[in-house]
């Protein structure tokens, strides 16, 4: 669990129906669209060329609508003749779908749309029905896992320490399509907030499950599928209960703050879009201090017993209390001590 600036890959997997996504090449930022489709229902069966009285084979060149056009209810979709004319029409609001060797047409009714939006700054590497690629270069925390649809907003510091709980009192309709930074833990009531002023998304160090059962439901699984969900994406950076933030990951927060971000679900990975020198430290993080409902992903030790070394034998100056100096431990004699 570490920052790194270098060039990542982003895969939006895409569900049946799509109409329209990003070519390859194609240049895109954060929150684009790069694909659209819609959830279709059953088809329903038109008769096309015994209505018009033709044949089969001469249908196509008396169809107005392309195959594959979404259509209103009274949409002409084939006609015949003029002073007497005959016409087929569309009975329901749908998409046109196909034509039958018989002549007949097909038209589904639509039961919603959906969109998905690039979660990386980059140019699309792979575009087909099932996925689209983006590689981009962005600072990435990878995470434990992450809830909800993929998020985008302006990353926003909600506290004031890395052991530090996020407090519902620090979100209102202000931070609406952001991403705060929830420090330690983010509790029940603050995801409930969140959801209630339009938060895009929390991130913290741990998460309590009944936290997310409260507005997840009790099927509580990571997602990175399309959405139109308005609920608020949760990135756990180490697992469940409460786990301060090693300083190592929370400092560099403070220099991003402002960013635009975007948390992608499926990779449970935090993206941020700056250029900020974050100053990252050359040693793994230290131990992450747990507690809580339960357990949550540790990171080795070790930068805390170098700065611990460091200051050993290092001479302090006298600290200074009511006008009286008390000399530091380490000015004290071997007989003192």
């Amino acid at each position: 669990m570490t920052w790194r600036r270098e060039r990542w890959a982003a895969d939006h997997p895409l569900p049946i129906g799509v109409t329209k996504r990003a070519e390859v090449g194609e240049l895109v930022r954060a929150g684009d669209i790069i694909a659209a489709g819609a959830t279709l229902a059953a088809a329903l069966r038109v008769s096309g060329a015994r209505r018009l009285g033709l044949s089969p084979s001469d249908l196509d060149r008396e169809l107005r609508v392309r195959v594959g056009t979404d259509v209103v209810k009274g949409t002409v979709l084939a006609r015949v003749g003029r002073r007497f004319a005959r016409s087929v029409t569309a009975p329901i609001d749908g998409r046109f779908l196909h034509v039958t060797v018989d002549g007949d047409l097909y038209i589904a009714p639509i039961v919603d749309r959906w969109t998905v939006r690039a979660t990386l700054d980059g140019v699309v590497s792979r575009s087909d029905d099932a996925i689209v690629e983006i590689e981009g270069e962005a600072w990435c925390l990878q995470g434990a896992a992450a809830y909800g649809p993929n998020a985008f907003g302006e990353l926003i510091l909600g506290v004031d320490g890395p052991t530090a709980d996020l407090a519902p009192t620090r979100i209102d309709v202000r931070l609406s399509g952001r991403i705060i930074v929830g420090g330690a833990r983010v509790s029940a009531e603050v995801i409930t907030r969140a959801h209630a002023c339009g938060v895009a998304g929390l991130v913290a160090g741990g998460v309590p499950p009944a936290g997310l059962r409260v507005v997840y439901g009790d099927a509580v699984t990571a997602s990175g599928s399309p959405s139109r969900d308005d609920r608020p994406t949760v990135l756990c950076l180490t697992g469940f209960g409460s786990a301060g933030l090693p300083p190592a990951v929370y400092e560099p927060f403070a220099a991003l703050a402002g960013a635009r971000a975007a948390i992608h679900t499926a990779s449970a990975r935090l993206f941020v879009f700056s250029t900020a020198d974050i100053g990252r430290a050359p040693t793994p993080s230290p131990d992450v201090g747990v507690r809580g409902e339960g357990p949550a992903a540790y990171a080795p030790a070790g930068r805390a017993d170098t700065d611990a070394d460091k200051g050993a034998g290092v001479h302090e100056e006298p600290a200074q209390r009511d006008e009286e100096l008390t000399p530091s431990a380490s000015d004290r004699s071997s007989a003192e001590r």
